[in-house]
């Protein structure tokens, strides 16, 4: 009875297990999806220019990298499935061993039964007894016996119920397999399609050294200038009194910090196309470039929004890169560029998810629509990507 309270125990182990691990597995794959889907219709729109650009080459790479963990979330889902199948065996294997050991157990009392079934016979054995108290115990053997024999049908009848949904399960598990390595082979083709395009257009901008060297210089130039605007506003703000901050100040930056992680996105909807730190350029493996913060690629005419409550502190233009507005976070700083128009002004509250401007889509560039956006604490520069929401 102990190994049948075992077998049901881990059974339902086991069933728990495993569907917590394929929720997760399908809440990550799908929000691949969904990414995959935004990257499709920025890359459409894109298309519509047939010049290659480096923000084609970045939505591509983005895209990849998304089908990339599609598939990854595939081969999780078909090991998860496969250690399923497994252990289905496994529990079969026991279920069954158990049913065909009650099974001789059962047939052994039957047999028993079938030899002592007379009422005149039970009568001999209760008054043969040499005393009340031992014919009482006769009695009472007699009524477990039977109590017995109808307890081991009810096991036999719930194992072999249970051996059968096992064998059912098991069949669905083949099934999803199946239907997982189909789908798995699809995702792969269409990756394969997609590295085809990214290789072909790193080709194409290949051919164009010189055009993208004078792009450098110029994001360069242009990251210059929000360092300078920074910087400016970390010095005025020292020489008020060392810039000591307001209890409301202090209490906004302690929000902030402890909703590391947990930030909104600058944008309602947008793909990570350039991502912080020193790294090789995509096309020029020999140059390093510099991001202070990231690139959100996003649909024509999205908006940039607040991704906390703050003070605006600068709003300001860039020769070469529109227009940009830098936000107070108590210590922090959130510096929004590459916006078109700006619809908040120096001084003014803002809200968490509070529009503060539409970012700049680019003709020249297929249309592509890109925001550029940093956070800082005081004169030190974070990565963005620990802080906004995954």
């Amino acid at each position: 009875m102990k190994r049948l309270l075992f077998i049901f125990s881990f059974l339902l182990a086991i069933s728990s297990l495993q569907a917590q691990s394929i929720a997760e597995l399908r809440a990550k794959k799908s929000d691949a999806e969904k990414q995959i889907r935004l990257t499709n219709s920025l890359l459409e729109e894109a298309q519509k220019n047939e010049k290659a650009s480096l923000s084609k080459l970045q939505l591509l790479k983005s895209q990849i990298a998304y089908r990339s963990e599609i598939i990854e979330s595939i081969n999780s889902e078909i090991e998860v499935v496969d250690w399923s199948i497994a252990n289905n065996n496994e529990i079969i294997g026991m279920l069954q061993s158990d049913l065909d050991r009650l099974k001789k157990e059962y047939a052994s009392m039957i047999r028993f039964a079938q030899k002592n079934k007379n009422s005149y016979d039970l009568l001999i054995f209760l008054f043969s007894a040499d005393n009340v108290n031992q014919a009482y115990k006769r009695w009472l053997y007699l009524r477990q016996y039977a109590k017995y024999r109808r307890s081991q049908a009810d096991i036999i009848r719930t194992v072999s119920e249970s051996l059968d949904e096992n064998l059912v399960k098991l069949n669905e598990k083949k099934e999803l397999k199946t239907e997982l390595l189909q789908v798995k082979i699809t995702e792969f083709e269409t990756l394969e399609k997609e590295r085809g395009q990214q290789n072909s257009t790193v080709a194409t901008l290949q051919k164009k050294q010189r055009e993208l060297r004078i792009e450098i210089k110029e994001q360069q130039k242009i990251q210059d200038e929000l360092d300078r605007q920074i910087q400016k506003i970390l010095e005025e703000e020292a020489k008020k009194s060392g810039y000591a901050l307001t209890p409301e100040q202090k209490l906004i930056a302690s929000d902030f910090e402890k909703n590391k992680g947990r930030i909104p996105w600058p944008v309602a909807r947008g793909i990570i196309t350039e991502h912080f730190g020193v790294h090789s350029h995509p096309v020029l493996k020999q140059i390093q470039v510099r991001s202070n913060g990231i690139d959100i690629s996003t649909a024509a005419g999205s908006k940039a929004r607040a991704v906390f409550e703050g003070e605006v502190s600068r709003v300001f233009a860039i020769s070469g890169g529109n227009m940009a507005v830098i936000i107070r976070h108590g210590s922090f700083l959130s510096v929004y560029s590459n916006l078109r128009e700006v619809t908040v002004k120096p001084g003014q509250k803002v809200a968490l998810k509070q529009e503060i401007g539409t970012i700049f889509t680019d003709p020249a560039d297929g249309n592509t629509t890109v925001m550029k956006f940093q956070i800082w604490k005081e004169s030190q520069k974070l990565d963005p990507e620990e802080w906004i929401s995954n």
